[in-house]
């Protein structure tokens, strides 16, 4: 018996993995009172149980306490039961806009601020994110992405991409992005926006991608970062940390930004025991 616990902030795709592991062949409940989890899993764990595969969802919407629910699971794992948390986590900024698509209000802000609500989410769950066994941040994967990382860990049995790596580019015009926790300029190099056959073009066009690493510089930038990545990486992923954003940034982030990142992106992406996944932030339709 396999028993999965799917926790984490509210809008951050717990219904979405649920569904995933429900259409893996799991048997899902969703809110079940803390009060139960004993007796439940003893149900599920005896000789004559049919189930084999089971998927729990814990929701700050279900007014669970959760320091009991992290004593249940403290229980189940002394007792050795084959259990594990997973923890789906986002970040504030997309958790924001997520609320303001979805037009929904927090459920511990229904008459305030949805960032009040977030804060107060985010504190009451930090002993359980600690402990979990996977965590996964859903704030650059779409559905597909989710799907294939759920079924890599509990399908099919695959090592946990712990650390995901999202190489981002960005016009610094527009910003740099909030997130970032590495960036890079690469405004040192010559600019495709002052040639005219390039200047509508994009780094996602073969021609500016041409021009841009026609330049000594960007594979010796590439190199360098690369080589800097080789050492961080595992490092990053020994400390516990799950999510990694590399921003490469020039003027507009349309031509050389582009090229740049899509270039680490294609050197990195067979490194290691980590994912990785690349989007063009100030290019329309950029996502990778």
């Amino acid at each position: 018996m396999r028993l999965v616990i799917v926790t984490g902030m509210s809008g951050s795709g717990k219904s979405t993995a649920l569904n995933i592991l429900e259409d893996a062949g799991y048997y899902c409940v969703d809110n079940l009172p803390i009060q139960l989890f004993d007796m439940f899993a003893e149900l599920i764990n005896g000789r004559d149980a049919e189930v084999s595969k089971v998927a729990l969802g814990i929701d700050i919407r279900s007014d669970q306490r959760f320091e009991e629910v992290m004593k249940a699971i403290a229980r189940l794992k002394n007792a050795d039961y084959p259990v594990n948390v997973l923890f789906l986590d986002t970040t504030d900024e997309v958790l924001l806009k997520r609320y303001k698509a979805s037009r929904r209000l927090h459920p511990l802000a229904p008459d305030g601020r949805v960032l009040d609500g977030i804060t107060k989410e985010r504190k009451i769950l930090e002993g359980l994110k600690k402990s979990a066994d996977f965590i996964i941040d859903t704030s650059f994967l779409i559905n597909a992405e989710l799907k294939s990382e759920i079924e890599r860990i509990f399908v099919e049995d695959k090592k946990f991409n712990s650390l995901m790596v999202n190489v981002v580019s960005f016009g610094f015009k527009n910003g740099i992005p909030l997130d970032a926790d590495l960036v890079f300029d690469v405004r040192f190099l010559p600019n495709p926006f002052y040639v005219d056959e390039l200047k509508t073009l994009t780094g996602l066009d073969r021609e500016v991608r041409d021009y841009v690493m026609s330049f000594p510089e960007s594979e010796q930038f590439l190199d360098k970062i690369e080589d800097l990545l080789t050492f961080l990486i595992p490092n990053y992923i020994k400390e516990g940390k799950y999510q990694l954003v590399i921003a490469i940034g020039c003027t507009g982030g349309q031509h050389r930004s582009v090229t740049l990142a899509t270039k680490l992106y294609e050197r990195m992406k067979g490194h290691g025991d980590f994912g990785i996944k690349l989007s063009h932030r100030d290019v329309p339709g950029g996502n990778s």
